[in-house]
């Protein structure tokens, strides 16, 4: 599914580019900044355009099909216009351009640009030569880099599907955890962090800009470590979750994932900041505090589980048990109180038996997460998995294990949604509802989605007493629920508040409950 799209051009040419996930997301905002700046410019009919990128994603085998089908058809798009004055060039951008860079360029020879996660500063050169007449590839990786000099053009409203500003802030990219099923390490690189000078400078930006919510964005976003500046280089290691451990040898010194949250959430105390993707296993107890003490750090963790065996967990290489993965969801409920929890998980994994299955439902109904990233396994060549395990669950097996798991977290997600209806929940507007123009819809603290009737509301008491005003993106709302479902909960608005204000109005139980599921099915 494609979840942002946009259209980018030269001063004579034109680019699309399709995005997958919430990094992709990241790397079109980084590219479009770097040809922006060497003159290009944006349009939004595919049929003007010149030059055409695709933002990829190989993490599934689905996603890359994706991608394979719409260079079919802009291929036979570029075809059709090789006879006119201004020819097709096409682009493959991201981690497919890195992972099949030779498949791509053989069985494609209408392709024109390749470019890897590390090569965006790269594509004006890249383009010029493919302007030329010559096709055009970059897609080495890199231990270094971090685009921390480039400033992402966040708001486009081809971009957002949010009507208000909710902005994806890389802080750090690549990943050493080589989890066995995952192909992140080899096509985004290893772990490297962005300095912190430089994410708190676009924060400050985006706060002045007005926007309402931020998400630090990583491939393993707490392993954060910057060590651009010598004071923080101590001997130090990284204290990871108790019972967790690392393929890879803990490295000492540096600002920490707690630093840079800490100083992020001092910028704008009405600026709601969210964080994905975690690994578990860097969830030291000062983050989890600091989460519990700052009004503007969203009571919602993501918390991949992947498996509830320990057995198939091993067989990933993710570093913990199910008894050691259950004993930090308790250390986190118990630091932060009616927390939501969000997760991963995988059907059907090399090896996984029908009591590995059963342990992963049990695992969903004890832990109650809020929302849920369901996906049958795919085997993904370069991985560990592709070299020592064998994919031997058949296809219709991992796929009803799918729609079973799916089927417990919607279970799950509509008892605990329930218990919400009476409660008052402080909502970031985010828009119109999808469904009726009567209906506006936002998100509360723990990230599900809560609609409204479009109507005046109470503001704010002031000293000549509290008008009634029209409640708009951007705004938070006090709404209180009155029904809920798996997915989303209904209410009416109450008053405008702020961020900083309701954290005083609210009674500390606020947070409880707040679960929703979101399964995505994946081959």
């Amino acid at each position: 599914v494609v979840k942002y799209r946009f259209l980018q051009v030269g001063s004579r040419r034109t680019a699309i580019l399709y995005v997958l996930e919430d990094m992709n997301v990241n790397d079109t905002e980084i590219a479009w900044s770097i040809l922006q700046k060497k003159g290009y410019q944006r349009t939004s009919d595919v049929a003007e355009a010149d030059v055409v990128l695709l933002v990829t994603c190989s993490i599934r085998e689905k996603a890359e099909q994706t991608i394979w089908n719409r260079l079919r058809q802009l291929t036979a798009m570029k075809k059709r216009r090789l006879k006119t004055r201004v020819p097709m060039k096409i682009g493959v951008l991201g981690c497919m351009a890195e992972r099949l860079k030779s498949e791509l360029l053989e069985r494609e020879k209408l392709l024109d640009v390749l470019a890897g996660p590390d090569a965006y500063r790269d594509l004006p050169r890249l383009l010029s030569v493919a302007h030329g007449g010559q096709q055009a590839s970059n897609v080495l990786l890199s231990l270094e880099e971090t685009y921390a000099d480039v400033m992402p053009v966040h708001h486009s409203p081809q971009v957002f599907i949010r009507q208000v500003e909710c902005t994806l802030v890389s802080i750090m990219r690549g990943c050493d955890n080589m989890c066995s099923y995952c192909i992140v390490p080899f096509t985004r690189g290893r772990e490297r962090s962005r300095p912190v000078s430089s994410i708190l400078e676009e924060v400050h930006i985006l706060s002045e800009q007005g926007v309402k919510e931020v998400t630090l964005l990583g491939q393993n976003v707490n392993s954060y470590r910057d060590t651009s500046e010598e004071q923080f280089c101590s001997s130090e290691p990284g204290q990871l979750s108790r019972g967790f451990r690392t393929v890879y040898r803990a490295r000492p010194g540096g600002l920490r994932f707690a630093d840079l949250l800490d100083r992020v959430s001092l910028i704008d105390p009405d600026m709601r900041i969210r964080f994905t993707s975690p690994h578990p296993k860097d969830f030291p107890d000062e983050v989890l505090q600091l989460i519990k003490e700052r009004a503007n750090i969203c009571k919602q963790i993501h918390l991949p589980a992947q498996s509830g065996s320990s057995t198939v967990l091993q067989a990933m290489r993710r570093g913990y048990s199910r008894e050691a993965y259950l004993e930090l969801v308790d250390n986190i409920k118990t630091i932060i109180p009616g927390v939501s929890l969000s997760s991963d998980f995988i059907s059907g994994f090399c090896g996984e038996t029908e009591e590995d299955h059963l342990q992963t439902l049990s695992l969903i109904r004890e832990v109650r997460y809020n929302v849920g990233f369901l996906f049958a396994y795919s085997m993904r060549k370069k991985t560990h998995a592709f070299h020592r395990l064998q994919d031997d669950v058949p296809a219709e097996v991992k796929q009803r294990r799918l729609e079973e798991l799916i089927g417990m977290f919607r279970e799950e997600a509509t008892k605990v949604n329930s218990a919400l209806i009476g409660s008052a929940q402080l909502v970031l507007v985010e828009g119109e509802s999808k469904r009726s123009a009567q209906d506006l819809c936002g998100r509360n603290d723990g990230n599900v989605k809560v609609i409204f009737p479009r109507q005046e509301v109470a503001g704010q008491p002031t000293d000549t007493g509290t008008d009634t005003s029209p409640v708009n993106p951007g705004d938070y709302v006090l709404v209180k629920i009155e029904s809920a479902n798996s997915q989303s909960l209904r209410g009416h608005a109450l008053s405008h508040t702020s961020l900083s204000d309701s954290a005083t109005r609210l009674p500390d139980h606020r947070h409880d409950g707040q679960l929703a599921s979101v399964a995505r099915h994946g081959i």
